[in-house]
């Protein structure tokens, strides 16, 4: 079954059309991404997703159910968001328990403490962690929770906006490391926006590329870790970032 399918997806800001005619179709368990410059679109796809970009017309669905606009809290339950910036995603007068929490108490869920509890477990952040401020933690220690708080009502699909390119190199590869072993074991979907190839090299399956609001060509990750992506604007969007932080696409698992 697909996790995301999007059918001739267009998304407007006021009169500014900025995504155009989108298709795609991305399997459960698949780690898809969107690359391309910024201003491309990537990040605004990932929006009307995930219910914040409510000017769209054409077709989303989400495993099999197609989303209204809006909010829709039969997705929010299925898919959520992790978001570029961990310290601006967290509120900053709230505990990290609180910010766990509140997903389970917006949706009636209980046995709070102890899925707390087990998702600091989850992301590596033991429970001297629980009643610090986001002020008090590191950039990876505060994305670590970021990542929690998305998975606390058992999602299927993660939306990754950027979720590494605040952090420290060497910080990026802890939470890369993290995300790739989530996704094993929980049987995430990942549709991941990033214009750095090398994570995608590490993290991903596939990726299409997006130019100006459209996908210009859809590939495999061989294709891309080869060098043999295949339309122009692929390949020099490969030469433009060839040894930029090619460190990670080494990172170990």
């Amino acid at each position: 079954m697909s996790a995301i399918s999007l059918g001739n997806l267009d998304i407007s800001y006021g009169d500014t059309k900025v995504v155009h005619g989108v298709s795609l179709d991305i399997s459960e368990g698949e780690s898809f991404a969107l690359v391309g410059e910024s201003g491309s679109g990537k990040s605004t796809i990932l929006r009307a997703i995930a219910g914040l970009a409510p000017d769209w017309t054409g077709e989303i669905a989400v495993l099999g159910k197609a989303r209204s606009h809006g909010v829709d809290r039969d997705v929010a339950r299925q898919v959520q968001m992790v978001f570029q910036d961990p310290y601006g995603s967290l509120h900053p007068r709230k505990t990290i328990d609180a910010v766990l929490s509140e997903p389970l108490d917006i949706n009636g869920i209980g046995s709070r403490g102890e899925r707390v509890e087990a998702m600091l477990n989850a992301v590596g952040l033991d429970q001297r962690f629980r009643f610090r401020f986001p002020h008090q933690l590191s950039g990876g220690q505060r994305q670590r929770v970021a990542i929690a708080r998305a998975l606390m009502l058992e999602p299927k699909v993660l939306l990754l906006d950027e979720p590494t390119s605040a952090l420290d190199v060497s910080v990026q590869a802890e939470i890369l490391n993290l995300l790739k072993r989530l996704r094993r074991e929980q049987g995430l979907t990942y549709l991941l926006v990033t214009h750095n190839l090398p994570v995608v090299s590490f993290l991903c399956d596939r990726l299409a590329v997006m130019r100006q609001g459209r996908i210009v060509e859809v590939a495999d990750v061989a294709l891309l870790k080869s060098g043999r992506l295949v339309e122009p604007y692929s390949r020099e969007l490969l030469e433009a970032t060839a040894g930029r932080d090619a460190s990670l696409a080494d990172t170990p698992s």
